[in-house]
């Protein structure tokens, strides 16, 4: 959420600024309601001034038996007046909440002007793309062919949109978490959280998802709850309402969880195999650090995503978004894109944002710094390290052999039980 005093200060530039995000950024409602509700937070004040001090007077004027009627009156009449003045600031109040909630983050200055993803900079490529001497297969062909992967059945037991993973697929998915896991944790000093799959409506409004993105969520039928999009919300809510130590940060937690999402706006985009699901595992990195620090932070956060696919072999390039492409509470993002032969493009594998104190504000959390009196707010970034499905997807497809095997990434080998390879496996 964005600072109100930021915006009434740079009404004009904030409004020039969201509009380069591609979206009706129109703040004149705000500058109403919050001329309005000043207007009466003045009045409001001056007469509970005046109450005050006429209650003084009352109170001498009964002191020294001299009549006080008249004031007892009027303070009748002020408190009526007041009572009124505080329902109304109640409603302003609310109606301002629900502007501000609905406004994105602003991008931060680095952060290039754009309309959508196809004009995001490519700030990075890295390793060889694989060649083939055969025509490379998808990663569904490849699964299906090896009875490793099964999305009809997957079907029948739910719907679309949802995989089956048998043997080696299956252990495969639980090598790369394990994997990434150790990696984060013994190698970049992430501290690893098993957090709630299910979260409630306070923790899904301090990250950003609510109100804005409700239809793009699980809730459970009777319950104010939903299924987690992201382990960004369970691990950015631990310290929700918590002042921090300046000297306790960075905090950087990392998590495995699934992830549930309908996509109610993404009907038709890479329906098959792994890359769009409704429920998939990623294993996800939140960091907590001081303001000065967020911009180096992004960058940590970026090299150690990157770290697991190096570890593995598998080529990719990192975007900058511009501003249209960037997500709803974030000020700056990188994606990290994995190359897909089959298809010949890179698809997203991982997201890195700093959110600045965009979500800490939400969440109200701060931290205080030594020796200093007062607090501040913290700001908040996280990243994915990585989404699984997507990168057993690309060793799929990178990894794919002549024979219709599929070689193990040596560094991947150890969490396999030695598998150097997945061959065909009967049904």
């Amino acid at each position: 959420m964005l600072e109100i005093k930021l915006i009434r200060q740079n009404l004009a530039a904030v409004e020039a600024a969201l509009a380069t995000r591609g979206q009706s950024a129109d703040l004149e409602a705000f500058k109403t309601v919050d001329a309005q509700h000043r207007q009466t937070l003045q009045e409001v004040e001056e007469l509970r001034h005046r109450r005050n001090v006429v209650s003084e007077e009352i109170a001498r004027l009964k002191r020294a038996g001299d009549p006080a009627e008249a004031f007892v009156v009027e303070m009748r009449a002020v408190s009526a007046r007041i009572k009124e003045l505080e329902k109304s600031l109640a409603e302003t109040q609310e109606t301002l909440s629900v502007i501000l909630m609905a406004l994105p983050n602003l991008p931060h200055v680095s952060v290039p002007v754009g309309k959508d993803s196809t004009e995001n900079p490519v700030i990075k490529t890295w390793g060889p793309l694989p060649q083939f001497e055969f025509a490379p297969k998808a990663h569904w062909e490849i699964g299906t062919d090896l009875n490793i992967l099964d999305f009809e059945r997957a079907t029948k037991i739910t719907g679309a949109r949802f995989p089956l993973y048998f043997d080696a697929g299956a252990r495969l998915e639980r090598a790369l978490i394990n994997f990434m896991l150790d990696v984060h944790t013994r190698e970049h000093g992430y501290r690893e959280v098993l957090t709630p799959f299910i979260v409630n409506r306070p923790s899904m409004t301090a990250t950003g998802q609510l109100p804005k993105f409700e239809q793009d969520l699980f809730k459970l039928e009777q319950w104010d709850y939903f299924l987690i999009p992201t382990a960004e919300v369970p691990l950015t809510n631990i310290h929700r309402g918590e002042i921090l130590d300046e000297d306790a940060l960075p905090r950087c937690y990392t998590a495995c969880t699934p992830c549930f999402r309908s996509e109610a706006g993404s009907y038709g985009k890479d329906t098959r195999g792994l890359i769009r699901q409704h429920q998939f595992n990623k294993v996800e990195l939140v960091k907590f650090c001081t303001p000065e620090a967020s911009e180096a932070e992004l960058e940590r956060l970026l090299a150690q995503a990157e770290t697991i696919l190096v570890k593995l072999g598998l080529p990719y390039r990192v975007v900058l978004l511009c501003t249209g492409d960037m997500g709803f509470a974030a000020a700056k993002t990188y994606d990290i894109e994995v190359w897909m032969p089959a298809q010949g493009v890179y698809r997203e594998i991982s997201s890195c944002s700093n959110f600045g104190d965009f979500q800490a504000r939400r969440a109200d959390i701060r931290f205080r710094r030594k020796g200093k009196k007062g607090t501040e707010l913290v700001h908040t970034l996280n990243g994915s390290g990585l989404a699984v499905g997507r990168t057993l997807a690309a060793i799929l497809e990178n990894c794919q052999q002549a024979d219709g095997s599929v070689a193990i990434p040596e560094a991947l080998r150890p969490y396999a039980g030695g598998m150097e390879a997945i061959r065909v496996v009967p049904t």
